[in-house]
Parts: structure tokens; sequence; C-alpha cells
């Protein structure tokens, strides 16, 4: 019969058969016998003590975690409920160590050290599944916490450390104990404290990243206290980096927008978002000339056809094609006996595209109608045409190809908000690549920025958009006014993307970039041909960037295959033609 103590099954307690008592005889046994009898017993007894002490210290565990679980707790007391389930979790394991035996206590037989193990062992299996148990449970209630202490965060300054340097607040294996940092972290700086730059700056950004992904909230906390004063929104460059870094870090927090606010996708996807991205195209150099790049590459594929189709998947405001239809009619003021090609331009919208919505698609008639009339003003005939199709249902006859036609595809900052095998079995990315193989285009031109926030983990992109935005912000104080309106909202665009980008997961996550090693993998699959922009092209290239650029900063790298458009040696876009 089960005791409810697991002695007997493991074996403790009286192991032989009792001796039998005689027939009307007093059952006699030696002095030996006794003492081993009596020796069994104690050590039963201790057992069950043991047993006891562990379902108390059990039950003690289990109160103080519901205490601490039971509501949230105010800002100033959230690392400190943290220390404490710390401390407890701690206790327990201590707890469930070997006990030792007194000086009085005989050595333990094979059988009782065997019996200690087995019951050691169940004792830590037992404890594993509660405190995965616990574990479950407090994740949401220290998610509910956590979010509430980084909008009074946001809010308001927090009391920071007393700490000698920057590099006190980074993550660190050796922290003394829960309690000690969590103490220390409420209390006032001294008055000499000074806000890390430069490098260390840059080092504690990563360092915030890196707590967070690992969880340590403590860390992150101290980090972003010291951050918060070091952003600036209308600071230099190193300082509008670190303000637009800390929002992607409080996104990472606070995954769930607050309530009457716009879901995640919403933050790229609606007019502001759309304007900021087609003025960012026209303020920066590296944009501007990547477009410009794939505008040369077409009148190149193109030259002498009398008709040109040319598929675009996002033509934005329009942009790249009155610059186009400039190029056009320059061309033919210089050759007058040649006749102006017969220009029909194919906006392709995917109606699955969280961008792609009435709205958008208002607007992208309304850019149709203006290049159109342009086109009429400079005595250029041009069809501007809307087609509504997902990736599985281009072909030729959806699309209206005809074979008289020489076909051109650009895809100028496009595909790197198409999703891929990482979001969809279906992989719309690699599937729209091959659909545009199989229409057989003369040139294939491709724009997209050189920054992996496609396949990378979250502290990884963290890192990337560090040193990618930090050049660009770099960039564009040499091009734009420090109290500049444009730049203002080019900036302002500029958060939005790289919140989407680093802070947010799965199908929230619709600016996936990829670097051009990628770029050149996913083409060559689809069946593509790297085709070289010619010579003339290039020199065309380095000339506009010559009378467009006030700052030697602006580079132009020339590698197989592509044009990279960069600040100071680090490239941000790049163009490459394909056939």
């Amino acid at each position: 019969m089960a005791t409810g103590f697991p002695g007997r099954e493991l074996g403790f307690g009286l192991h032989g058969p009792l001796p039998e008592a005689g027939s009307g005889r007093l059952l006699k046994r030696p002095i030996s016998e006794m003492e081993r009898l009596l020796l069994q017993q104690q050590q039963q007894q201790l057992q069950h003590a043991l047993f006891l002490r562990s379902v108390k210290q059990r039950r003690l565990l289990g109160s103080s975690v519901s205490s601490h679980l039971s509501a949230p707790a105010p800002q100033d007391h959230i690392l400190g409920s943290l220390a404490s389930l710390a401390s407890s979790n701690l206790m327990d394991s201590r707890f469930l160590g070997r006990p030792e035996m007194s000086s009085m206590e005989t050595r333990p037989s094979a059988a009782l050290r065997d019996g200690l193990q087995e019951l050691e062992r169940r004792l830590l299996l037992d404890d594993d599944e509660e405190e995965e148990s616990v574990s479950a449970s407090a994740s949401a209630v220290t998610t509910e916490e956590w979010s509430e202490a980084m909008r009074q965060i946001v809010a308001a300054p927090v009391s920071l450390p007393a700490v000698q340097g920057p590099n006190h607040l980074s993550p660190s294996p050796t922290d003394s104990s829960s309690s000690t940092v969590s103490s220390s972290a409420s209390s006032s700086p001294p008055s000499s404290f000074a806000v890390p730059a430069g490098a260390a700056l840059r080092q504690m950004l990563l360092d915030t990243a890196a707590a967070i992904a690992d969880g340590k909230l403590e860390t992150a906390t101290g980090n972003l206290s010291v951050l918060k004063r070091a952003a600036n929104y209308r600071g230099d460059a190193e300082q509008r980096l670190t303000a637009v870094m800390v929002t992607v870090l409080f996104a990472r927090l606070n995954p769930a927008p607050p309530a009457g606010s716009s879901p995640p996708l919403a933050e790229i996807s609606g007019a502001e978002h759309f304007a900021a991205s087609q003025m960012l195209y026209e303020v920066s150099p590296c944009f501007k000339l990547g477009l410009t790049a794939a505008n040369l590459a077409i009148l190149e594929a193109t030259k002498d056809r009398p008709k040109i189709h040319i598929l675009d998947f996002e033509i934005g405001h329009g942009g790249q094609y009155v610059a186009l239809l400039h190029a056009l009619a320059d061309r033919h003021r210089l050759r007058p006996a040649v006749r102006t090609p017969a220009l029909r331009i194919t906006a392709v919208a995917d109606p699955a595209s969280p961008i792609t919505n009435n709205e958008t698609g208002g607007t992208i008639r309304a850019v149709g109608d203006r290049i159109e009339k342009l086109a009429q003003r400079h005595c250029l005939h041009v069809r501007f045409d809307v087609v509504h199709l997902r990736a599985a249902e281009l072909d030729a006859a959806s699309l209206g190809c005809e074979p008289d036609e020489t076909l051109a595809v650009n895809l100028a900052f496009a595909l790197a908000r198409v999703p891929d095998e990482s979001v969809s079995p279906a992989n719309p990315r690699d599937e729209l690549l091959r659909r545009v193989r199989a229409l057989r285009p003369r040139v294939v031109t491709l724009v997209e920025q050189e920054i992996n926030t496609n396949t990378a983990a979250f502290a990884g992109r963290f890192a990337a958009a560090c040193a990618h935005y930090g050049a660009f912000l770099e960039s564009l104080a040499a091009t734009a006014s420090l109290d500049s309106g444009d730049r203002a909202r080019v900036e302002a665009g500029l958060v939005r993307r790289a919140v989407n980008a680093v802070a947010r997961e799965g199908g929230d996550r619709l600016e996936r970039c990829e670097v051009f090693g990628k770029w050149r993998a996913r083409m060559g699959m689809a069946g593509f041909e790297s085709a070289q922009l010619g010579p003339a092209a290039v020199d065309a290239v380095k000339t506009r960037l010559d009378a467009i650029r006030p700052n030697p900063g602006f580079t132009v790298e020339e590698a197989p295959g592509r044009l990279g458009f960069g600040w100071k040696g680090r490239v941000l876009t790049v163009t490459s033609t394909w056939r």
C-alpha cells in the first residue's frame, strides 16, 4: 500500500523479514541485531524529515512566486521582484543538493546511497517541471510589467546607478546579484556622470540589443535610461542615430501597439510614409543615383527599339520615369532623324500586399496621368497601365505583353518587400523572379539597399542597421540643412523603416532587405545572368554624382555585375542589371 513517502518504493526502511517468534517463546534478538535495526530506523526518520523539508520549501516557493505574480508591480519595484524570484530559485536549487550527515551518523550502505540518489533525482525532476510551469505562467505578467515600465521610461527619465564609466551598464555575466543591481539602478547618478559618445555610445546600443535578445531586462533598463539622454532628433548624426535605434529598442520591448494605435504594418503602408519614401529617393544621392543607374541600363538595352514596354513593381510617385522621359527627349533632340520610341509603362500591384490598397491604387493611377501629360509636353508617345496581379498570376497574357515589344523589367526597391520562404511556404519572392524570367525580358534592373534585415536574428539586424543607418544619416547631413523640414520627414520615414525591419518579426516585418550576394544567388536560381552596365552608362553616373554632391564623402563602387553607391566607403544602395 502506498504511503505517499517514496521510502518504501525506493528500498528505505526494513529490508529483510522479521525473525519468527517461536511457539510459546519470547522473541530473542542479539544486541548487534538490535543496533542494526535501530540504525535503520534512524536513517528512515532522517529521510522522512528530508521529504517533509522538501515539501515545506516547495510550498514556500509556490507562495512566494504567486505573491510576486499577483499584480503588476510599479516601475520602482520591477527589478526587485525579478531579484526575489531569482533568489527563490537559487534557494530551491541549493536545497535540492544532498544533505550532509552529522558526525554521529555512520556511513550509509550502498543500498541507502542508491536510494538517496534516486530520491534526489525524482525531486530534481519534480522541481524542473514546477519551474517550467512557473516560468510559463510568469512570462505574460513579466511582459506586461515590462511594457508598463518602458512606457514610464519614455515619459520621464529613469534614475541611474552610480557608475564610473559608460561600460558599467553593458551586459556582464558576473553581476554580483539581482538585488544589488536593482538597488543601484534606483539610485541617482553623480553630478559628474557623463553620457557616452562616439564608439562607446554605439557599443552601448549594441550591448542593449544583445541584452534584450538574451532576456537581460535589468541590463537593458539601465542602458536605455542612459541612451535616452544621448538621443536627440535635432542633434548631430550620432545623436540622431541613437534616437532612431532607441525607438527600435522600445518597439522591440513593446511588440503589441498601445490601444487605439495603428497595427505594425500600418506604420509603413500609410500615405505619410509613402510620401516620405519618395522624398528619400529625391534627397539622398545614394538612392537617387541607384534609380539613375537603372534608367541608364534600360535606355542602353532598348536603344533604337521602336516599341518599349517597361514592367514596374514599385512605381512610387513616378519620379524615376520623369527622369527617364527627360532622357528620351534629350536623345531625340541630339538625334532628330531617329524616331522616338513608343513607350508603354505597366505598374504591377500585388493585391495581397499590405502596401496595395484602394488609396494606393488611386495614387498609382494619378501617377500615370502625370507621366502621360509630361510625355505629351515632350512630344513622346507614352501609355500607362495598372494591373493588380499576384506573383503566381504573372504571365505575358495577363500583363498584355506584345510580341513586337522590347520588354524591360524594373525592380527598384520592390523585391525587399515581397515575402520569401522564411515568411510563406509559397515563397512569393522567388516565384516572382521565376515568372519574370519566363517573360524573357531584354533587361531586368534591380535596386536595393545593401543591408540584411531578412534572415538575420534581432541582434544581428540591429547591428547591421546601426552601421547602415549611421552612414546614411551622416550622408544626409551633407545634403540637407539640420533644420530642413524635408530632412525631418525623411528621417521620420527612416525611423518607421528601421522599426519594421529590426524590431518586428514574422508577417509584421515587411522590410526584408538582403545584401547583393544573396540577391545574386536568388537571381541565378531563377535563371538570370548578370549583365554588366556599359562604360558610357557608368561614366554618366559618375558625372551625375560630381554634379550633385557637395561633399566628397559620396562614393561610387564599381564591381562585377553591380554599381554600389555609398558614404565614405560604406555601400548603402546597389544597382545591378540582369538578362
